[in-house]
Formats: structure tokens, C-alpha cells, sequence
């Protein structure tokens, strides 16, 4: 493949690249909440950086071939970033800047003698790829400004099915916690007086627990204790996943529903954006248990899935 060709295929893989990271983290903008927005932000900066870095670095050795080399002095490339702001939100790609010193005893045909340079054509070819892709960037923005709002159709699809099922949102905050909260929440809020089934394993000093450990306490232990229920469908080993479950802020799934839902002999229900409601049965069918009711978020936090309380309306 010659000089051209390959120049041709950098240019056409960073321009996509950067369609792809815009689109990436103008979504993840949209998706941020006050709390998660710094964070998100940060995130974004931190992709922006890197992938502006490598780009600058491929395109820089790739014009150090098509500049030439000298096998008896090498030629140096000196690269220098210049960052712009897209509206203060996406920064738009750098303009190269190639300086090739010459060897001593030579004078750049193109350089006055009055001492001015005149640019090279490498650098302008650099400067027209700069603005080319600096507009492939802007489209690129505008493209993904006009993408649906999926946090703002999941909330208000999640509203509309409030009334028909008689509830109102008890926003739970949005961190590892939130299914333990929420269950925790819906124990205390309904007065059901519910107690697990298995007594939880926890230190004197550890009496004080959070309501949402306590909730975790219940889901490990029962686990623990009926194995064969869960493992197939772990993957690691038992021990690592209920030290997870107990002293860290990792998520609960389905998997610690089934085992809340058992340990308490309660039904669960989690009320999805589309209509859909998942049952949790407890473990022996009960048409008289007691209920509880969970939101499930795909979209609308910033830290990803989410599950919210979901209370009976007054």
C-alpha cells in the first residue's frame, strides 16, 4: 500500500472514531443527573483526551514516513496540540504543526533569506485536515443532539403506568445500594413488619446496620444457605460473590431479588418503563403474601441501571 493509501485510511478511521466518541459522550451527557454530572463530565474529558493523544501521535508518525527520512540524520517531527471548545461541551481536534529542521550547510528553497518562513505544504495540508475534521466534529454533534431523549421517554413512560397500578416514586439514591434501599424502603414504608426467614449473620458492633445492609445481610445469608438454588448461575466463586453482596456497593440483579423475595416470603414486583411487570414469587405460593413494588431504570442515572421504590398513592 502506498504513501497516499495510507494516509487516506488514517484519515477515514480517525473521522469515524470521532463521529463515534461524540455520539458517545453527548449521550452520556444527556443521561447525567446533578449528582452524576461531574463525574460524567470527567469521563467524557478523559476519552476526548486520549483519543485526541493517539490520533495525534498515528498522524504524526505517519507523515514522519511521508515527509522522508535521512538514514545519516534522521529528520524530528515536533507536534503541538492546539485544543478548541465545541460550545464549551465536545473539543474539536488539534492542527498539527510539523517543523523538519534542515541539515547543516542547507537553506529550505522555500524560506526567504530575510529570515520569515513561509509554511510548508506539510503543515498546510496538516491546517485543511484540522478544519476538515473539526467539521466532521460539529456534524458529528448535531447528528447526536437530535438522537431520542431515551431518559426522557423512560420517564414518562414509567409515570403514565403509576396510576394504573395505583403508585407514586420514592426516589432512591443512585448508587450500589439502590435495590437494597428500595426493598428497604417498601418494608418500612408499608409496615409489614417483615423479618428474613434466615436470623442474619452479623456482629454485635454491626447491630446498627444501615436498613439497606440489613437488607443485604438477608439476601447473602439465604444464599449462602441454599447454594444449589444460585451457583449455576454465578460467575465466581460462592464465597467471593456473598462477600461482595455483604461488605461492598456492588448491584443486586435478579439472582438477590429471587433470594429477598424467598428469605422475606414476600412478592416483588418490578414495574419496567415498557408496561412489563417481573413477579418474584417467595418460595411456596402464597396467594396472601404481602407485596412490594420497585421501579426498574435503564436509562435515567447516570451510574446505569437503577431501581426506585414504588409506593402506594394516597
Amino acid at each position: 500500500m502506498d504513501t497516499a493509501e495510507s494516509l487516506e485510511a488514517l484519515q477515514a478511521r480517525h473521522r469515524k472514531e470521532q463521529r463515534d466518541l461524540v455520539a458517545r459522550t453527548t449521550q452520556k451527557k444527556k443521561s447525567a443527573t446533578k449528582k452524576t454530572r461531574k463525574g460524567v463530565n470527567d469521563e467524557c474529558e478523559r476519552l476526548e483526551q486520549e483519543l485526541k493523544e493517539r490520533q495525534a501521535q498515528e498522524l504524526a508518525a505517519l507523515n514522519g514516513v511521508a515527509i522522508g527520512e535521512s538514514a545519516a540524520e534522521p529528520e524530528v517531527l515536533e507536534v503541538e496540540d492546539e485544543e478548541d471548545q465545541l460550545n464549551g461541551a465536545e473539543k474539536a481536534v488539534e492542527g498539527l504543526s510539523i517543523a523538519s529542521p534542515q541539515p547543516k550547510g542547507t537553506t529550505d528553497p522555500l524560506e526567504p533569506q530575510g529570515g520569515s518562513k513561509k509554511p510548508s505544504r506539510a503543515k498546510a495540508r496538516l491546517a485543511r485536515r484540522a478544519a476538515e475534521q473539526e467539521a466532521l466534529v460539529a456534524q458529528a454533534k448535531a447528528e447526536a443532539a437530535n438522537l431520542p431523549d431515551r431518559r426522557e421517554i423512560e420517564r414518562t413512560q414509567m409515570k403514565a403506568h403509576f396510576g394504573k397500578y395505583g403508585l407514586q416514586e420514592k426516589e432512591i439514591r443512585a448508587d450500589g445500594h439502590c435495590l437494597y434501599s428500595a426493598i428497604a424502603d417498601q418494608i418500612e414504608a408499608r409496615e409489614l413488619g417483615l423479618e428474613p426467614r434466615i436470623e442474619p449473620k452479623v456482629n454485635t458492633e454491626d447491630l446498627k446496620l444501615p436498613a439497606y445492609k440489613k437488607v443485604r445481610h438477608a439476601a447473602a445469608d439465604f444464599i449462602e444457605q441454599n447454594p444449589d438454588d444460585f451457583v449455576g448461575f454465578m460467575e465466581e466463586p460462592l464465597d467471593a460473590y456473598l462477600q461482595k453482596i455483604r461488605e461492598t456497593g456492588a448491584w443486586g440483579g435478579h439472582l438477590e431479588l429471587q433470594a429477598l423475595a424467598k428469605t422475606y416470603g414476600v412478592k416483588i414486583n418490578v414495574l419496567q418503563a415498557d408496561g412489563r411487570v417481573d413477579k418474584i414469587e417467595p418460595e411456596e405460593a402464597d396467594e396472601d403474601a404481602k407485596e412490594i413494588w420497585l421501579g426498574y431504570y435503564k436509562h435515567n442515572f447516570g451510574l446505569g441501571e437503577h431501581y426506585n421504590s414504588l409506593r402506594k398513592a394516597p
